[in-house]
This record gives C-alpha cells, sequence and structure tokens, in this order.
C-alpha cells in the first residue's frame, strides 16, 4: 500500500511539475496575444468610424451649401425679372449666387474625397485587417488546442511509466489477501487470550430433607459440599462476560500492569485492569497501526503561520518555499539600501545633483524592512529546523518516492514518511553543526508526574518510574506522545496517559 501510495504521488508532481505549471504559464502567453490582437481590431474599427463620421459630416455640409446655393439662384433669378429692382441689386445677387455655386461645388468634392476615402478603408478593414486579425486568432486557438494535446499526451507516458510498478503493488495486494487464513488467524487470537481455566464440573445435589448434622461423605448425594447460592456461583464462573469491572483472583494478576503503548498512541491506562478490554485492545494492536496515516483526516487543524497543520514533508516543501520567498524579497531590499547608500554618497560629494537629507525616509524604510525580513528568515529557519527531524539538525537532500517500502520513522507513533532517513554526509549545513553543539536547550513549559512505569523501549521513547518527576518540553501534539526531559538532560517521548501533566501559566 506504501508503494502504491507513492507511485500516485509521483503522478500528482509529474503532472503539477510537468504539465499544470507549464499550461498555466502559457496559458497567461496566450491571454496577452490574444488581447493584443483584440486591442489591433478594436483600433481598425475606431478608425473606421472615425472615418466614417468624417464622410457623414462632409455630406451634410455638401447638403447644406447645395441648398443655399440653389436659393441663392433663385433669388438671383428673381432679382433679374424684377422691373422695381436696379442693376446693383441684379449685380449683388449674382455674385452672391456664384459664391454660394463655387462653395457648392467645394463642398461636393470634399465629399467625394471622403467618400473614397472611407471606401478603401472599408474595404482595408473588412478584407485585409479582420482576416488577418482572425486568421492570427485561429492560429492562437489552434496552438492552444495543440499544447493541450501535447499534455493530454504527457498525462498517458506518466501514467504508462508507472503503469508496471502500480500493477506489482496491486498483484502484491492481492496475493496478500488471497493468502490470509482468517481460521489461523482466529486461533492466534484464541491462544494469546486465552483463560486457561478449567471448565466448572456439574453442580450437585443438595438435599435439605435430610439432616444438616448428618455425617458427610464424598459419595453422598445429600452432602451440601458448597455452601454458596448456585445461581451466584455459576455466575462467578462466567466471569468474562459479566460487568465487573475489577478481578480478585491472583491469577490475573499480570492484567493490572498497563499495557505496552500501541505505535498509534498508548492506550488509556484506566482501562488496564479490566480483561475484556484489554483483549480488545491487544487484539486491536494489529489494526490501529495500519489506519494510523489516516487520524490526520479526521481532524480538522486550523491553519498556523508555522505550517504545523501540514504532514511533515508537506511541511518542509512549504516552509522551504516561504524561506526562499522572504529570502529574494531580503536580496531585493539589500540591493536597494546599497543602491539609496551610493546615491546619497553622491549627493554628498555633489550637491547640486541633489539633497542627501531627501533619501533619509526611504533609507530608514528599507534598514526597517531589512530587520523585519530577517527576523521572519530566522524564525522560519527555526521552523524549517524543526521540522527536519525532532531533536536533529536540518538536514537537506532531495525529494525521492519511496518505491520499496521503506518507512522514515520520525516520532515514535510511526507515522509515515515519503523520505528516506537523511545521510548526516549530505547535510548542506553540516560544516555549521560545531557551531550549535553548545545551543540552549528549549526551556521546559511544565512539569508531569508518572502515573505508571514504562520501558520506553521504542527509538525516540524515554523510560520513566511510577512517580517519576519529569520537565514537559514539548506538548502532545494529537498523537498520544509528550516530549519530556530528566534532570540529568536526557530528553525522549513518553505516552500522555501515562502522567499527569502541569503546564507554566
Amino acid at each position: 500500500m506504501n508503494d502504491y501510495a507513492g507511485q500516485r504521488e509521483l503522478i500528482a508532481e509529474n503532472l503539477m511539475m510537468n504539465i499544470c505549471i507549464d499550461l498555466t504559464k502559457y496559458l497567461q502567453d496566450l491571454k496577452q496575444e490574444r488581447k493584443t490582437y483584440l486591442m489591433d481590431a478594436k483600433k481598425a474599427q475606431q478608425s473606421l468610424e472615425s472615418t466614417y463620421k468624417q464622410l457623414d459630416s462632409s455630406k451634410k455640409r455638401f447638403e447644406r451649401e447645395w441648398r443655399e446655393a440653389e436659393r441663392a439662384a433663385q433669388y438671383a433669378e428673381k432679382t433679374d425679372q424684377d422691373i422695381n429692382a436696379t442693376k446693383a441689386d441684379v449685380e449683388k445677387a449674382k455674385q452672391q449666387a456664384h459664391m454660394r455655386a463655387h462653395v457648392a461645388d467645394e463642398c461636393k468634392n470634399d465629399y467625394a474625397a471622403q467618400l473614397q476615402k472611407y471606401n478603401k478603408e472599408q474595404n482595408q478593414f473588412y478584407f485585409s485587417d479582420m482576416p488577418l486579425i482572425f486568421n492570427k486568432l485561429q492560429d492562437l486557438d489552434e496552438r492552444r488546442i495543440q499544447k493541450l494535446a501535447q499534455g493530454y499526451v504527457l498525462f498517458s507516458d506518466t501514467e504508462k511509466h508507472v503503469m508496471p510498478i502500480i500493477g506489482k503493488c496491486l498483484e502484491g495486494i492481492t496475493k496478500a489477501g488471497t493468502n490470509v487464513n482468517e481460521k489461523n488467524d482466529s486461533m492466534i487470537v484464541i491462544e494469546q487470550n486465552k483463560s486457561g481455566f478449567e471448565r466448572p464440573g456439574d453442580l450437585e445435589f443438595e438435599d435439605y430433607s435430610q439432616g444438616i448434622n448428618r455425617a458427610s461423605s464424598d459419595s453422598s448425594l445429600g452432602t451440601p459440599k458448597v455452601s454458596l447460592d448456585p445461581w451466584k456461583k455459576k455466575t462467578n464462573n462466567f466471569w468474562l462476560f459479566s460487568k465487573r469491572s475489577k478481578l480478585s483472583s491472583p491469577v490475573l494478576a499480570p492484567f493490572s500492569t498497563p499495557p505496552a503503548p500501541s505505535p498509534n498512541g498508548p492506550p488509556s491506562p484506566k482501562f488496564g485492569r479490566d480483561p475484556l478490554s484489554y483483549c480488545l485492545k491487544e487484539i486491536n494492536k494489529t489494526v490501529k497501526p495500519r489506519i494510523s496515516s489516516f487520524r490526520t483526516l479526521r481532524r480538522s487543524p486550523t491553519v498556523t503561520e508555522d505550517f504545523a497543520h501540514l504532514p511533515p514533508e508537506q511541511r518542509r516543501k512549504r516552509l522551504q518555499q516561504k524561506l526562499d520567498e522572504i529570502c529574494k524579497e531580503l536580496q531585493k531590499e539589500v540591493d536597494q539600501s546599497e543602491a539609496l547608500g551610493k546615491m546619497k554618497d553622491v549627493y554628498e560629494k555633489n550637491p547640486q545633483m541633489g539633497d542627501p537629507a531627501s533619501l533619509a525616509s526611504q533609507i530608514n524604510q528599507t534598514s526597517q524592512n531589512i530587520e523585519r525580513l530577517r527576523g521572519e528568515q530566522s524564525k522560519y529557519e527555526t521552523w524549517l529546523a524543526e521540522a527536519g527531524g525532532r531533536g536533529d539538525t536540518l538536514r537537506y537532500k532531495a525529494h525521492s518516492f519511496n518505491n520499496n517500502g521503506a518507512n522514515d520513522v520520525h516520532s515514535p507513533d510511526g507515522a509515515y514518511s515519503d523520505e528516506s532517513t537523511p545521510d548526516p554526509s549530505q547535510a548542506i549545513y553540516a560544516e555549521f553543526d560545531d557551531d550549535f553543539e553548545d545551543e540552549d536547550l528549549a526551556a521546559p513549559i511544565g512539569k508531569c508526574t508518572a502515573m505508571y512505569n514504562f520501558p520506553g523501549a521504542s527509538e525516540g521513547t524515554i523510560a520513566m518510574q511510577e512517580g517519576e518527576v519529569l520537565a514537559v518540553v514539548e506538548e502532545d501534539k494529537g498523537d498520544g506522545w509528550t516530549r519530556v526531559r530528566r534532570n540529568n538532560g536526557d530528553e525522549g517521548y513518553i505516552p500522555t496517559s501515562y502522567v499527569t501533566i502541569t503546564l507554566n501559566k
């Protein structure tokens, strides 16, 4: 199942890195290109509309001037036929008519020129410009379809590449399921949990009609050998199905000790003296670890700044990504600070180029930004170091997918991680390890008192005795374990339900 999950994670990462990111970037380029083409079409349409307005204006002017010239010609003819009109009036009317006719001819020529220009631009718009833009849009869409088709092919190749491995994983799962022997498993459970008591014998008949003081005999049916109520005795024989929570039989004394913690978290010690509960918890030991990795799915943690709500590997990736962004911003601010410093020096040497005091606010703001970013950088480096391993110096290693089922145990409960154990020789900051050897230990946040003995046999755990007082270094994160420290400096994890915790206020 781990191999199968690893292959699915490989497919998901390949799809994200090789297909989704590439398609998203290509889509942005296509949007920008399409926007350019649409802007060209809009400009061509606006130019055509502007030419049409000029044409319409010249047409209306020609119409108006032609009517004025016609009225002026009629008035000159009427004045010429009028016997009462003087020769000066006639000449004036003719000159006015001639001028109006000349203006009308100019408007006519202008209208004809504007009409010719509009028809030319309209022909250019519909037969050249727009078809060219439409062809570019068509080519853009065809390139988009081709890119999408390449994504389909790449997706198919990615699936085909891991299909043989997934097939082997499924074959292994099928083989494991086929080889399950339910009879043998049930017999193993019976052998592990049977009581070992002998079955009770038949109850003897007690004849109360005979004298109580009669001499007793082992073979006599009338002799009451047992003074208990028979029904009460029968009830005591079937103690396993009774509702009694405590046993007085010394045979069951081993059940009074707390059970060993399961990989999914220690069982509550308050059930340690109930034999039926203990038997069921012993059975569940083989079941709970299989679903331990799904416990986080049932919880709905709040989103925190240090990404503690994410699984370990995802948390390391997000913290590393955030740290890279902060480093880039810090580098920009440092470069800007250096540039402002050089500019200030230039202003101080050459006052005519500028006032050095005008840069004070910018330099101050840049210094504040640098301090803030360095604080965030230190904070995220600390969180990233914690995410690299409990109590270990941060190790970096290229991400690899676990195809052989080997898990990296990063906590006592055996939670799954898809990274192999980091090799100290591959640590990028190995040369700085000596600088942190004398680092102060984390201050305790409280103390706890052990209620039961705990052997601490698992890796990362620490043994404790009943009544022992330990310092609490890290609270329970929901997995059933608490990190503690002894006075001698030894640290490790213990089951949370085995101790009484008092945190500092």
